[in-house]
């Protein structure tokens, strides 16, 4: 089992981020590269809660989202075509008074085969750079697109005027 830890500080709000975590539409993909469209079902979706089948490159995952506590968002993975056990990600969020956000993620994988055992592996060695990166450019993604919507909104709010 491999348990991998990593922070990340934006300027986005925890509301801001879990916004773009739990939007499961299309272009999932382009805030989450590990998330293709094409293993996108999302069986169950409530204002605090989900039920999301998602994936890439072969390896598939069914996770409960729960975002219920504003500061605090826990996918549990329920089933996978290779993890199990304790696997999921735990991301939490700290406000900071210079009005910025520290988010840190636990990300655990628990293989439930031999092609997981070893995914696990590399995850928790070498991989753990991918998964940073991965990490890094979902918070980018998720800054840039909330930034478009604020300047599409004053644009907007300076046309009206």
């Amino acid at each position: 089992m491999s348990t991998i830890r990593l922070h990340r500080t934006t300027t986005l709000t925890p509301a801001q981020y879990v916004a773009g975590l739990t939007d499961f539409g299309p272009g999932r993909s382009k805030l989450f590269g590990n998330s293709a469209d094409e293993y996108l079902k999302v069986h169950q979706l409530s204002r605090s809660e989900a039920d999301v089948t998602e994936g890439s490159g072969g390896v598939w995952e069914r996770l409960h989202y729960d975002w219920s506590d504003p500061n605090l968002v826990v996918l549990t993975t329920t089933d996978s075509n290779v993890w199990g056990g304790a696997s999921g990600h735990t991301y939490t969020f700290r406000r900071q008074p210079d009005g910025t956000t520290d988010i840190e993620v636990i990300v655990v994988r628990d293989g439930k085969n031999l092609k997981g055992r070893v995914l696990g592996v590399v995850l928790g060695t070498i991989g753990k750079s991918v998964l940073k990166r991965a990490f890094e450019d979902s918070v980018k993604a998720i800054e840039a697109r909330t930034n478009s919507v604020y300047r599409a909104s004053d644009s907007a709010s300076r046309s009206a005027a």
